[in-house]
């Protein structure tokens, strides 16, 4: 279908009522007024005082008019309709063309009289007016207008409301390509801060009491075993066992790709890390499973631990030069 034609087919729905006339559920009436008066703050005496309502140039209590609407409200479920109407239809021919999102831009209320307490109203919709095809800055697609008529039970107007809609095709837009953050440095301290310096070195160092001979992980001053406050280190022989494992999903750390493997790896050297994976599926993860546990540098000042799964092949060692080149 052209646009020209396309166009012509919107046009044959102005002016058609969207559904049948739509009653107030209730009269107007004082308690409504009073919720919608203090609600919106509104403390003019003639909407909620009778004897300043009296004396006023009204004579008695009138509804505040921005309230017209709130008078055909039928609920969540709204009025019932039977079939399509003339507004669903053209909706769906405007989806036909993938004018599927929707913008409100404007309303427009005009009030032929006040509304009093008794009164009815009924209201009737039509499509007033459909655009010719417009471009904005959020798409391209056509204005759609409709008019609300009010009448009371006489078959008076009492107001009408003018509502406009920007049934658009959305701009493509290019997919924003954002650098990934590097991943959060650790905190180090006077007591830990030599374990890093010797990961950036691609080496994967324990901590060892010098008295009693005790491994320790992480790295502390004093041993918990003998309370010795001598250490030195033994580097890691590469090879561990899973403890245990998490997939995480959320929260989501921009640093990081998702899902993101956290294992607990027991060393073969008798201490336990957490670590990431690498080259390892989440889904090929098992309690029990054999790692390799080697460096990985991420950048220049941050290298940690990682383990891959050994499929098919004996615990043997990482060394540190093939952790280094991961």
């Amino acid at each position: 279908m052209s646009d020209a034609a396309f166009y012509a087919e919107l046009q044959k729905f102005v002016g058609l009522e969207i559904g049948p006339p739509v009653p107030g559920p209730d009269e107007i009436n004082v308690p409504m007024i009073r919720h919608f008066a203090e609600a919106v703050g509104d403390r003019n005496p003639i909407y909620t005082d009778p004897a300043a309502a009296v004396e006023s140039a009204h004579g008695g209590l009138v509804a505040p008019p921005a309230m017209l609407q709130a008078w055909v409200m039928h609920g969540l479920e709204g009025p019932a309709r039977g079939g399509a109407s003339p507004y669903e239809q053209m909706n769906e021919l405007l989806f036909s063309h993938d004018f599927r999102s929707v913008v409100g831009t404007n309303s427009e209320q005009v009030y032929h009289r006040y509304l009093r307490p008794g009164d009815r109203v009924t209201m009737r919709t039509v499509i007033d007016s459909i655009s010719e095809e417009k471009t904005t800055g959020l798409g391209t697609g056509h204005f759609v207008s409709t008019r609300q008529d009010y009448y009371d039970a006489d078959g008076e107007l009492v107001g009408s409301m003018l509502f406009r809609i920007f049934r658009f095709r959305p701009k493509a837009k290019a997919p924003a390509v954002k650098p990934k953050p590097p991943r959060p440095r650790p905190s180090t301290t006077f007591d830990n801060s030599w374990w890093f310096d010797a990961l950036r070195e691609g080496r994967l160092l324990i901590q060892r009491c010098a008295k009693c001979g005790a491994l320790r992980y992480p790295a502390g001053p004093m041993c918990s075993g003998c309370n010795s406050n001598e250490w030195d280190t033994i580097e890691a022989s590469g090879g561990g066992t899973i403890h245990s494992f998490t997939i995480t999903h959320y929260p989501q750390v921009p640093s990081f790709d998702y899902p993101l493997a956290v294992v607990l790896v027991d060393l073969d050297d008798g201490v336990r890390m957490v670590m990431n994976t690498m080259e390892t599926a989440n889904d090929a993860l098992s309690i029990g499973d054999r790692v390799h546990v080697g460096v990985h540098r991420y950048d220049d000042e941050l290298s940690l631990p990682v383990a891959r799964l050994v499929v098919d092949a004996p615990a043997a060692a990482v060394t540190a030069s093939e952790g280094a080149s991961a």
